[in-house]
């Protein structure tokens, strides 16, 4: 039997009546679309491409694609021919991409036309990559997509097995260099049997909109393996998703299932109070991951937006969500309980068990976990042990099963002898109404003792004097010793493409 993903991802909705549904249909540009038919076609037809060209099997083809009808093209397409697609986070600096291409020995890049002169630099005197194709007016030196596809031959998915390699994807870098996640054919369906139908519950009516972009894991499954699985359509947008964008995409689209990150729903919901009006959407579910949903911005979304937004932790290593709230039993602050399919362990530094109550590292094994790093032997050795998989965040579970995520293991830190979460300190400084981000770092006072300072970005015509409260503030939510003995105010914080907050950027910050 062939398990190449793109047989049932693709292939199969034509012989059960979806050739004419749209599959994919583009919110800016030219607004294309395309159907299951016609993506079945053009998937082929790029593998008989890559065929064409000499691209042989197991290959890599670096893709640094915007979230347009050519990623899902490009990617399936890849697969139907064993070539591997590695997907890059479209965000990154010419030097950053430099090492990527190193580092995966791609012998193809595809890359969307305003993408072409950041990477440029980047593809000069590479020693792996045989072609470059351009979506778009195509450049001296690189060939047209148009003119890479024109005439190829369609030719059928390659014959796999379920644990070949498919995909690769980089780490977002929230902890320092990206590293390649190596993932197989069998992970895909897997995740969509799981969270996409048993959690999420895509249906084949569903309109799914991602803020959250293709190249990471939790775009890659909310625009494409979910809503592929049930046969439903995505709404594709290239351009950056601020609020104004996406409120639009909400009107003028009328997705019915919306994925975003904590950073982006802050944002909205600060500019929904501002604006003081119900929005116009037709969204019946809402989905958040990449860092925890701090509880304040879950419960005002729903008040605002009357859709719950299903709060969960996934992982680029895991290919997404393994532990997640469900619809209708949403307990904003906590992470649910464990998706059917996967389990979960909380274990100290001496991989035991932690009781109820206490903090410890999240393991978790489940049919998603990748296959290894590239080129990272030690690195793979320590995080997939055996069955089970270190996340590096740290959590404690309730006396009712649910997970309250207390940071990641390098971001804790002890004050007065005790570990303090700093995503505790966090959420309770954004349950101020001026609050829009915060970030919390350790810091050594005159005494050489750790306490914690925060990163405070405040809300927009918030009078900086409101600084002076906030130490007050967070004594009273969440105790006297938490509290921050340091507030600086930043224009923004830094954070990965992905949302996530960098804190070891802050961390180094602190040390110079």
């Amino acid at each position: 039997m062939n398990e190449n993903a793109a047989i049932y991802f693709v292939d199969r909705h034509g012989a059960e009546g979806r050739a004419g549904k749209v599959a994919f249909r583009e919110a800016d540009g030219a607004k294309r679309s395309i159907t299951y038919g016609e993506l079945a076609e053009q998937t082929s037809r790029f593998a008989g491409a890559l065929s064409r060209s000499g691209v042989r099997r197991e290959e890599r083809l670096a893709m640094l694609v915007l979230d347009q009808i050519e990623f899902p093209v490009i990617f399936w397409g890849a697969l139907k021919a064993g070539v591997v697609p590695v997907a890059l986070n479209t965000l990154l600096s010419a030097s950053v991409y430099q090492s990527i291409l190193s580092d995966s020995r791609a012998s193809v890049l595809v890359v969307s036309a305003p993408l072409w002169e950041t990477v440029r630099p980047a593809i000069e005197g590479s020693r792996f990559l045989r072609k470059v194709v351009v979506i778009g007016a195509s450049p001296e030196g690189a060939q047209s997509y148009l003119d890479f596809v024109r005439d190829a031959s369609c030719e059928d998915a390659v014959d796999t097995v379920g644990d070949e390699q498919a995909f690769w994807l980089y780490s977002s870098g929230s902890t320092g260099a990206p590293k390649g996640v190596r993932h197989v054919h069998s992970s895909l369906k897997a995740t969509a049997d799981t969270f996409g139908a048993r959690v999420l519950g895509v249906r084949e009516d569903d309109v799914v909109f991602s803020a959250a972009k293709m190249f990471f894991a939790y775009g890659l499954g909310n625009a494409m393996s979910f809503p592929m699985a049930a046969g439903a359509t995505t709404v594709l947008y290239g351009g950056r998703p601020t609020p104004d964008a996406v409120l639009a995409i909400m009107a003028h689209e009328r997705p019915t299932i919306y994925c975003g990150v904590p950073t982006l729903y802050a944002a909205l919901v600060a500019l929904q109070e501002k604006l003081a009006e119900a929005p116009d959407h037709c969204v019946r579910l809402c989905l958040s991951a990449g860092e925890a949903l701090p509880r304040e911005i879950g419960e005002r979304w729903q008040k605002i937006w009357n859709a719950e937004i299903i709060d969960g932790v996934g992982s680029t290593e895991m290919l997404h969500i393994f532990l997640s709230n469900r619809p209708g039993e949403v307990v904003y602050g906590t992470s649910g309980t464990p998706v059917p399919g996967y389990e979960v362990r909380l274990v100290d530094e001496h991989d035991e068990d932690v009781a109820d109550g206490e903090v410890g590292e999240l393991l978790v094994r489940g049919p998603s976990s990748a296959d290894g790093y590239w080129n990272r032997r030690d690195k793979s050795r320590w995080t997939f042990a055996g069955y089970w998989t270190r996340t590096g965040d740290k959590y404690e579970r309730t006396v009712d099963g649910r997970y309250v995520y207390c940071g990641r293991a390098d971001d804790m830190f002890k004050v007065s002898g005790i570990w303090l979460s700093p995503f505790e300190v966090e959420q309770a400084l954004v349950e101020h109404p001026a609050v829009l981000e915060a970030a919390v770092v350790a810091r050594e006072d005159d005494d050489g003792l750790t306490k914690p300072a925060a990163y405070i970005v405040l809300k927009g015509g918030v009078d900086p004097a409101v600084v002076g409260e906030l130490k007050e503030f967070v004594k009273d939510k969440i105790g006297k010793w938490k509290y921050p003995r340091w507030i600086e105010l930043v224009d923004q914080l830094p954070k990965t493409a992905t949302g996530k907050i960098q804190r070891f950027k802050l961390r180094e910050r602190e040390l110079a």
